[in-house]
């Protein structure tokens, strides 16, 4: 018989995670950054680690990329209040270099379980590292962004990290191009 493990109320998880202290990310942060959004949203945006400003302020995306994430959310049809954000690493890595493997490994189950808790029917990864991360795959983002592809139950669309488009013009229309058919997806 399969058992199901119930599901841990986002409050009790975001409460472990500031008790923090499986890597040393933990050290360095001025608080951690858990996620924001509905805790029942359809869509779960995954995104890299906190930046400086996230780091500040407590809370995934509020910096350029993350004004350009509401643009973008916009442009699929959605509001920044309907999504869940969170992101892979619930902390900063010093001068926002890339996360490394055993601080992704420190810090997936959070992640695991606020997906297992928000249950959402798409999870829209941005960037290499969430893309990597949520389909287990070395496949990068240049080839895999647009498409739709499957983790489990859920279904994943992955798409340009928005601090991509702000230091790279060229993958603006691309990101815009994918947020309007994630907007065409939601409403299939």
């Amino acid at each position: 018989m399969n058992v199901q493990r119930p599901h841990i109320p986002l409050k009790a998880i975001r409460a472990e995670v500031a008790e923090c202290h499986r890597c040393p990310l933990c050290e360095g942060r001025t608080q951690t950054v858990f996620g924001v959004g509905n805790p029942e949203a359809r869509v779960l945006i995954v995104g890299e680690a906190p930046g400086k400003n996230e780091d500040l302020q407590g809370e995934p995306f509020v910096g350029a990329a993350g004004k350009y994430l509401n643009e973008l959310l916009a442009v699929a049809g959605l509001a920044r209040d309907e999504v869940f954000i969170a992101n892979v690493l619930k902390c900063r890595p010093p001068s926002n270099r890339d996360p490394r493997p055993e601080e992704i490994q420190a810090c997936a189950p959070y992640l695991r379980e606020q997906t297992r808790t928000i249950d959402p029917e798409f999870i829209v990864t941005l960037g290499n590292f969430a893309t990597k991360f949520i389909l287990k795959t070395d496949v990068g983002i240049t080839r895999l962004h647009g498409t739709l592809q499957r983790a489990g139950r859920f279904k994943v669309f992955p798409i340009f990290h928005p601090a991509a488009a702000l230091y790279d013009g060229s993958k603006r229309e691309a990101l815009e191009n994918d947020f309007t058919t994630l907007g065409e997806l939601l409403k299939s």
